[in-house]
C-alpha cells in the first residue's frame, strides 16, 4: 500500500499536494499532532474539493491522520529521512516548489479561489493537459479560453487585420463560407491564470491557434511543467513544415 494512498483513498494529487507543503514550510518541517487547528482546517478545505466526490463521503478520506500522515511523506522528500514509501507527485512537487515558499504560499492561495469558484470539475479534463499550477487552475484557464466573449473579440481584431490564421501552423479555413470560417479556431491565453488572476483579458494576451495546435501547447505546457511562449512552443512541436 502507497503511504499517500492510505486505506483504499484515492491518490493526492497535485493541487492537495501543494496545499499540504504550503503548511509544512509554514511549520518549518515539523510535524503537529492531529489535534492541531492547522491539521484540521485542511483536512476540512481537502473534503471540499471538487476532486472525488464519492471518495469524501468516507471519514477516512484526507482525514486529520491522513493530513498528518502526508506532511510525513513531505518531510521523507525534503529530508531523506523517515517514511521510505512516497509517491512521485511528492517528489515531483517538492522538486519544483520546496525551496520556494513565497511561490507556494501564493499558489496556495490561488488554488483555495478557485476551490470557492468551481462546483465541479469537467468530465473529459484531460489530465496529461494538467498545467504545473495544478487540476483547479489549469480547469479556470480552460473556461476562460472558452468564454465567447473572449474569442469574438479576437476573431473580430484578426479579421480586422485580414485573413484568419492560426498563430502557430500558419493554417486558414479550409471553407469558403465567412460564417464557418472561424469554426476551427480557439483562444489561447499568452499567460497562465495563475499570474494574471481577475485581472481582465486584452486581445494583446491571447493567440489565435487552431484546434489541433491548441491541444498540442497544452500538452507541451503540461510537460515542460513552465508556461510557454508561441516563439517557444512552434520550436518545441517542430510542426512539419512550419518555419
Amino acid at each position: 500500500m502507497a503511504a499517500t494512498q492510505g486505506h483504499g483513498n484515492p491518490n493526492w494529487n497535485r493541487d492537495e499536494t501543494i496545499l499540504a507543503l504550503e503548511l509544512y514550510l509554514e511549520l518549518n518541517g515539523k510535524i503537529p499532532d492531529t489535534s492541531d487547528p492547522r491539521v484540521q482546517t485542511l483536512s476540512t478545505l481537502l473534503r471540499s474539493l471538487p476532486f472525488h466526490v464519492q471518495a469524501a463521503r468516507r471519514p477516512s478520506f484526507r482525514n486529520p491522520d491522513g493530513v498528518a500522515f502526508k506532511l510525513q511523506n513531505l518531510r521523507q522528500v525534503a529530508t531523506g529521512k523517515g517514511l521510505s514509501s512516497i509517491s512521485k507527485t511528492d517528489t515531483s512537487v517538492w522538486s519544483e516548489f520546496g525551496n520556494h515558499p513565497e511561490a507556494v504560499k501564493a499558489l496556495a492561495a490561488k488554488i483555495r479561489t478557485a476551490a470557492e469558484t468551481l462546483d465541479d470539475l469537467k468530465s473529459d479534463n484531460d489530465l496529461s493537459e494538467e498545467f504545473r499550477e495544478g487540476r483547479l487552475l489549469t480547469e479556470m484557464h480552460k473556461r476562460r479560453e472558452r468564454s465567447p466573449k473572449i474569442r469574438h473579440a479576437l476573431l473580430k481584431a484578426r479579421r480586422a487585420k485580414g485573413t484568419l490564421q492560426c498563430d502557430v501552423c500558419s493554417c486558414t479555413a479550409t471553407v469558403l463560407d465567412a460564417a464557418l470560417e472561424d469554426a476551427i479556431f480557439e483562444a489561447h491565453h499568452l499567460i497562465p491564470i495563475s499570474e494574471s488572476g481577475e485581472n481582465k483579458t486584452k486581445i494583446s494576451d491571447v493567440a489565435l491557434l487552431c484546434a489541433n495546435c491548441h491541444r498540442l501547447v497544452h500538452r507541451a505546457i503540461a510537460r515542460e511543467k513552465r508556461w510557454l511562449p508561441m516563439s517557444e512552443a512552434k520550436a518545441i512541436l517542430r510542426l512539419r513544415g512550419v518555419p
